[in-house]
C-alpha cells in the first residue's frame, strides 16, 4: 500500500520532505513501517508542488522508477520550492500498469490529489457505475486506469456543487458505499488548492490506512505537514481518527471532523 505526505507552510526544497528527515519520504519507499499489505513502494513516485510567484497551478514530477533510483530527482528537489507540497511512493495494485499516467499526483486546474488505498476488484465492481456518472468533461480527462484516478474524477464532480474541498471530499467518498455496496474499499486521500490541505482517513469493510499530522513543530515551524508515517520519531505527531476529515486552513489552522454526518 503507497506511502503519501503533503506539507503546508513557508516555502521549502522539496528535499526537506524527499530526503531530509531519517524516515523521509525515500525512505518509506523501501522501509515503510506501518503498510498494510507489501513491502516496498518501488513502483513510482510523484510529488506536485505550488510556488505562487509563478502562478495558482502545481509543477508536478513523476516517474515510473523507484524514487531511490531516479538521478535527476536530487537536484530537481534541492532547486525546487513549495509553500505546499504533495507526494507520493507507490506500490501498484496487481494487475495495474506501471506508467506515467498511473503514477499520481494527479492534477486538474488548481487541484492536486494523492491517494493511498484501493477498491477491491475495481473493473468489475465500481469503474462502470463510476464513470457513467461522471460529466463527460471530467470523464475525458481520466488517463490511467487505476481506481486512485476515478476517485480523483469523482471528486472533481462533485467539487461544482461543494461548499469547499472538504465537503467535495466528504460526500463523494462517502457515496462510493452506496454505489457498491458490501465492496471493500481504503480512502486515504490528500487534496489541495495551494492554499489548504484536506485529508481523509476513511474506509469501508477494511481497516483505514495510517494517517498522521503535525504542526508548528521546531523542525518544521508554522508548518502543517500530513504522511502516512511519521518523518522522524517525535510524540508530537498526531494519529488521524479513523473515519475523519482532517481540514488545515490557509492560516494553518487545523480542524478534525467526522467523515460522515
Amino acid at each position: 500500500m503507497c506511502r503519501l505526505l503533503a506539507y503546508l507552510g513557508p516555502p521549502i526544497a522539496l528535499a526537506d520532505l524527499v530526503y531530509g528527515p531519517e524516515h523521509s519520504l525515500e525512505v518509506q519507499a523501501y522501509a515503510p513501517r506501518e503498510m498494510s499489505s507489501g513491502i516496498l513502494n518501488a513502483d513510482g513516485f510523484g510529488l506536485a508542488w505550488y510556488d505562487r510567484a509563478r502562478g495558482d497551478a502545481p509543477f508536478v514530477y513523476r516517474n515510473v522508477l523507484p524514487i531511490w533510483n531516479d538521478e535527476n530527482l536530487r537536484s530537481l528537489a534541492a532547486y525546487a520550492r513549495g509553500s505546499c507540497i504533495l507526494g507520493y511512493v507507490r506500490s501498484a495494485t496487481p494487475g495495474q500498469r506501471l506508467d506515467y499516467a498511473n503514477c499520481q499526483p494527479f492534477v486538474q486546474d488548481r487541484i492536486a490529489s494523492v491517494h493511498n488505498g484501493f477498491v477491491a476488484d475495481f473493473r468489475a465492481s465500481l469503474r462502470q457505475k463510476l464513470r457513467g456518472r461522471l460529466t463527460p468533461e471530467v470523464e475525458d480527462a481520466i488517463l490511467g486506469s487505476t481506481d486512485s484516478e476515478h476517485l480523483f474524477a469523482w471528486l472533481l464532480h462533485h467539487l461544482p456543487a461543494a461548499v469547499d474541498l472538504a465537503a467535495a471530499l466528504r460526500t463523494s467518498m462517502g457515496e462510493l458505499a452506496d454505489l457498491a455496496p458490501g465492496i471493500e474499499m481504503t480512502l486515504n486521500h490528500v487534496v489541495s488548492d495551494g492554499s489548504q490541505l484536506v485529508a481523509s482517513r476513511m474506509a469501508h469493510g477494511s481497516d483505514a490506512p495510517s494517517l498522521y499530522w503535525l504542526a508548528g513543530h521546531d523542525r518544521f515551524p508554522d508548518a502543517v505537514i500530513v504522511a502516512s508515517e511519521p518523518l522522524f520519531d517525535d510524540p508530537a505527531w498526531q494519529l488521524c481518527p479513523a473515519e475523519s476529515v482532517i481540514r488545515v486552513g490557509e492560516k494553518l489552522d487545523v480542524r478534525i471532523e467526522p467523515a460522515r454526518g
